[in-house]
């Protein structure tokens, strides 16, 4: 299956104060979306396998942008996301988020070893959708679990489904909640 992609957006937040305080280091976070049209819209679709296996090379191309937007930066942090067009279902996008597309976003910033976060709906065009992010080899360093709020500009129309993937380089500004801490996966690798 070949994906017919309409429009790709890539973001770059980088964050350098939180409560009027400076970050040692800016936190950057990278959202790279793309929409597609989607190919079940207005039908029932048991099978939806062909969306598992052509969403590998959907998250090759979108790694490729998202590797490009952190410019040398290293990951510490990732989420994905999808929202789906009126005449589809939220399955569609859950079908193109597996962990087929996700593999080629860990090899391309060098492994993870966690599950990756994930949020999807359907929704109007212009729709708000939370993105969820975790530590990208341990869920339980509670300094890294953290979101983007994205809203895609008149999409995803109803035959399209806009598929997210954010990374961080870190964890939140001024995180101070305890737990496990992102240096000490670090050092027990």
């Amino acid at each position: 299956m070949d994906f017919n992609i309409r429009r790709t957006f890539t973001l770059i937040d980088d964050k350098r104060v939180e409560a009027g305080r400076q970050a040692n280091v800016p936190l950057r976070k990278v959202a790279v979306i793309y929409i597609l049209e989607n190919p079940y819209i207005g039908r029932y679709v048991e099978d939806l396998s062909p969306l598992i296996e052509a969403s590998e090379g959907l998250g090759r191309q979108m790694a490729a942008s998202a590797v490009r937007a952190l410019d040398g930066m290293g990951v510490q942090s990732y989420g994905k996301g999808g929202v789906v067009g009126l005449l589809g279902e939220q399955e569609h996008a859950n079908a193109l988020l597996t962990t087929t597309f996700a593999n080629p976003f860990r090899e391309a910033i060098g492994g993870a070893k966690a599950w990756i976060s994930s949020m999807t709906k359907v929704a109007a065009p212009g729709a708000v959708i939370d993105v969820p992010m975790n530590c990208k080899d341990d869920v339980y360093v509670r300094s890294h679990y953290d979101g983007m709020t994205l809203l895609i500009p008149d999409g995803p129309m109803p035959d399209e489904v806009a598929i997210i993937f954010c990374m961080g380089t870190g964890g939140r500004i001024n995180a101070r909640v305890g737990g496990m801490r992102y240096e000490e996966i670090l050092a027990s690798a």
